[in-house]
C-alpha cells in the first residue's frame, strides 16, 4: 500500500485541480485536466475526472500508486 504525503491547505477546502498543483503533481491547470481525462486520479479510493472536486481535510487524492492526504494548515 502507498504511503501518503500531507498537503497542508489553508481554507476548509480546495479544488482537486488547485491540489494537483499544490502537490506538486503537475504545474498547471492544463495538466491537471489531460491527467484527470486519463482516469489515473482516485479521491478516496473512487475514479475522479471533475478538476472542480471540493477536497477537505482527510481526503487521500491517489495518482499513478502515489498518495496524498489533505490536511488543514496551522495558519
Amino acid at each position: 500500500m502507498p504511503r501518503e504525503t500531507d498537503v497542508a491547505i489553508r481554507g476548509e477546502m480546495i479544488r482537486l485541480g488547485q491540489f494537483l498543483k499544490l502537490a506538486g503533481v503537475v504545474d498547471a491547470g492544463g495538466e491537471a485536466k489531460e491527467l484527470l481525462a486519463r482516469a489515473v486520479v482516485t479521491v478516496n479510493g473512487a475514479p475522479e475526472a471533475r478538476r472542480g472536486r471540493q477536497l477537505h481535510a482527510g481526503d487521500i487524492v491517489e495518482v499513478e500508486g502515489r498518495q496524498w492526504r489533505v490536511t488543514l494548515s496551522e495558519r
